[in-house]
Order: C-alpha cells, then sequence, then structure tokens
C-alpha cells in the first residue's frame, strides 16, 4: 500500500530530477534579455509555480483534458533560442503573445494531432524513445564535469568524485536496498551527494538567503502581450516541436504502466500542454512539455500510480509560491545532479530499447527503419552544423535530433509497410500480485 508519506517522497524525488531543468529555461532566457534580480525572482518563481499547474491539467482526466498518466511537465528547452530571439528583437509583450497564440494553436490542433497515433506502431515509437535518452545523456555527462564542458575547472577530480560517488550511492541502493528504500535511490543520492559536497566546501547556501519568503503569481507581470505573425508561427512550429517530443514520452509512460494510449488520450494530453502554454503565457512564464526525466524515475522506482505526481505537482506550487524553500534545491552542486540524470537518461534509453525488443527487426525493412532513424537523429544532435545553410524554419525541425529521428522513422514505416501496420500501445500484461502492490 503506497501511503501518503511514502508518495510525498516519490513526489519530491520527481521534482529534485526535474527541478534543474526546469529552472534553467527562465534562468537562460531571462538572463539573455537583461532581466535584473527581482525580475529573475519572479521568473523562476512562476516558472516553478506554473510546473506544478500544468502538471496537475494532465493528472485530472476529464473528457477535454488530462492524459492520465504519471507525467510531469516542465519548460520546453527547444523553445529557448526562438524566445530570445523574439524578446531580444521584438520586446517581452511580443514573446508573450506568441507563446498565448501557440497554445491556442495547440488546443486546435489536438484532435487532429491525435491521429497520428497510427504512425506510431512499437518500431517508430521504440526508436524514437531510444534517441530521446541517448540524446539526453551528454546533458548529464557535462553535468558530471561541472556544468560547462567550456569552464577552467572543468572535469576536476573533485566534481568527477562526487559525480560517480552519486552514481554509486544509487546504484547501491538500487542493488541492495529493499522494499520502498530502493524506490527512494535517487533522492538519497542526491541528498548524500550534497552532504560531501558541502564538506568538501562545494555548496553555497548564497540562493536561499537571497531568495524571498513568499510571492504571488500575477497576470501579465512584464506587460500586455502584443501579437506578431512571424513571432506566432515561430512558436507554433515549436509547439509542433514539442507535440512529437511529447507524443513519445507518452508511449514511454504506456509501456512502463502498461496503459494502452489511445487517440482519445492523445488528443487529452496535448489539450492539457496548449492550456499549460496558455497559461504560461498570461502569467508571463514559457512553453510547457512533458519531461522525458521523470519516466527513467518511474521505470527506476516501480511505481506506476499518479498519486505521487499529485505530489510533485503539489510541491512545485508551494515551491514557487516560497522561493526561499525553493532555493534548496538549486544548492545541489552540478556533478551530483549530473550522476543522478545519467542514471536516468540511461533508463529512459533502455524502455526504448527494450520495446525494440518486441519487434521482429528480420521482417520487411525493420532493421532498416530503426538503423537509419538512429544515426540520423544521434547524428544530427552531435553536429546540428550538418543543416546550418538551410532556412531558419527548416532549422527548427532539422536542428532537434529527436525530431529528425521521428520524422525519419515516420516516413520510413509509411514507406516500408505502406500503412498496413496499426500502431499499439505495449501489450497489455497480467499484473503480478507484487506489480499491483506498486499501484496501490
Amino acid at each position: 500500500m503506497l501511503t501518503n508519506g511514502k508518495a510525498a517522497a516519490l513526489g519530491l524525488q520527481h521534482v529534485l530530477a526535474m527541478y534543474a531543468g526546469a529552472v534553467l529555461v527562465p534562468l537562460l532566457i531571462g538572463g539573455a534579455i537583461g532581466f535584473n534580480s527581482e525580475q529573475m525572482t519572479y521568473l523562476v518563481s512562476i516558472d516553478i509555480f506554473m510546473c506544478g499547474v500544468a502538471t496537475l491539467l494532465q493528472l485530472f482526466v476529464n473528457r477535454y483534458f488530462g492524459i492520465g498518466l504519471p507525467v510531469v511537465l516542465g519548460c520546453a528547452m527547444q523553445a529557448v533560442s526562438p524566445l530570445i530571439l523574439i524578446g531580444s528583437s521584438d520586446g517581452i509583450g511580443v514573446m508573450y503573445g506568441a507563446i498565448i497564440a501557440s497554445g491556442i494553436f495547440m488546443l486546435l490542433i489536438a484532435g487532429l494531432f491525435s491521429k497520428i497515433k497510427r504512425f506510431f506502431p512499437p518500431v517508430v515509437t521504440g526508436t524514437v524513445i531510444t534517441v530521446i535518452g541517448l540524446t539526453l545523456i551528454p546533458v548529464g555527462i557535462e553535468k558530471m564535469g561541472g556544468g560547462s564542458k567550456t569552464a577552467a575547472g572543468f572535469g576536476s577530480g573533485k566534481a568527477l568524485f562526487l559525480a560517480f560517488l552519486t552514481v554509486a550511492i544509487i546504484l547501491c541502493i538500487q542493488l541492495f536496498a529493499k522494499g520502498f528504500i530502493r524506490s527512494l535511490a535517487i533522492i538519497i543520492g542526491l541528498i548524500a551527494g550534497t552532504a560531501v559536497a558541502a564538506v568538501m566546501g562545494m555548496v553555497s547556501l548564497a540562493p536561499v538567503a537571497e531568495a524571498s519568503w513568499f510571492h504571488i503569481p500575477r497576470p501579465f507581470y512584464f506587460g500586455t502581450p502584443v501579437f506578431e505573425w512571424s513571432s506566432i508561427l515561430t512558436m507554433i512550429l515549436i509547439s509542433i516541436v514539442s507535440m512529437v517530443e511529447s507524443t513519445g514520452v507518452y508511449f514511454a509512460l504506456g509501456d512502463v504502466t502498461k496503459q494502452k494510449i489511445e487517440e482519445q488520450d492523445l488528443k487529452r494530453g496535448y489539450r492539457a500542454e496548449g492550456l499549460a502554454i496558455i497559461l504560461g503565457g498570461i502569467f508571463n512564464t514559457f512553453p510547457y512539455t512533458a519531461f522525458s526525466q521523470n519516466v527513467g524515475l518511474v521505470q527506476m522506482s516501480g511505481i506506476r500510480t499518479r498519486k505521487p505526481i499529485y505530489f510533485a505537482a503539489g510541491f512545485l506550487m508551494l515551491l514557487g509560491l516560497m522561493p526561499k524553500i525553493g532555493a534548496f534545491a538549486t544548492i545541489i552542486p552540478e556533478p551530483v545532479l549530473g550522476g543522478a540524470m545519467v542514471i536516468l537518461f540511461g533508463m529512459v534509453a533502455t524502455q526504448g530499447i527494450k520495446m525494440l525488443g518486441r519487434v521482429d527487426l528480420n521482417k520487411e525493412g525493420n532493421l532498416m527503419i530503426v538503423a537509419l532513424s538512429l544515426g540520423l537523429g544521434l547524428g544530427v544532435t552531435v553536429v546540428p552544423e550538418l543543416f546550418a545553410h538551410l532556412p531558419a524554419t527548416v532549422q527548427t525541425f532539422t536542428g532537434n535530433g529527436i525530431v529528425v529521428t521521428s520524422i525519419t522513422a515516420i516516413l520510413l514505416n509509411s514507406i516500408v509497410h505502406h500503412g498496413r501496420e496499426e500502431i499499439t500501445a505495449a501489450p497489455q500484461v497480467e499484473k503480478t500480485p507484487t506489480e499491483l502492490q506498486k499501484v496501490m
């Protein structure tokens, strides 16, 4: 039986796993646009608060929105560069007008976009999920070295010690701990790694001291939105990219939780994201999308119910209202966070490989679908300059390895199978008594 206390601990683990990625987007955009410290404090706080709201929209299932999976939403990283460009050249009002318009577009197109479900058989879905994990692993590796590979002290002995110590702690708990403690491997690793870093003098409490105690979300904090067509078109393209990525996350979670993802589920999921993006524009934060790192956490903990995610959403909203408490999550050193991220992202890739293990790779070109999609997706991730001479609009798609993989796999599957292969989520599996206990 999953008690409230255990669910809360698991929810906190989800928050710690996604917190750095969630605050990175407002830090990058706000810093590039030139926000002052007061504006940055608001931006980060409201971003965390809205992550909780966006997550709740996916958890509350009704006939209109909410996919009902244990999914956590955070700011879409692919939106960073376009939003910096729009905000710097056209102004903050135009930037938020484009965000609101893209959310409305996602709401309107959700029904049509959900029909792509048939283009995502296991050979496509497994390939996309594998690439999602593999393309994220370098992010964790960079953090293991200290955060930025261009920094002078990158890969220092202290950083590597903390990173691999965190990995070792998580690994030992996974291998030797029992029951509920085993499902908390990530949070224990993060706390233990941070404690050791504090003894080594590598933890600063300055962010906690500088943060305010309480904060109230205010709509249109940075002014009235302005709607400009070229900026709107740019953000609509970004929203399509986010929908493609989210589709992979939804199918990954469906596979982990043994839940079949139907067209109606996708439609409600896209609508929830559209609503979250609209609210993000109104409260002057950024577009939201399903976070991949939390998929690995669901798989690793073995807890498939939504209950911990409700607590995670509540914690995010609380942290957004009380910045001083939320600041504690920001003191986790980069190497410690990186050690945990490499494991989580590796788990996402492993989930994709498991799905591909159920695919007959000897059947009508399936092997070629996987090979070429993986090759192009990972290749673009490593060498994004490949398409540097194409129009900026096209680069919105070609610059993202996950999207390149998705497009390649969908097109090849359609050519090879001519639409004969109907998509199915992971086959329904009878739950063992142990598995049933995990979801209670």
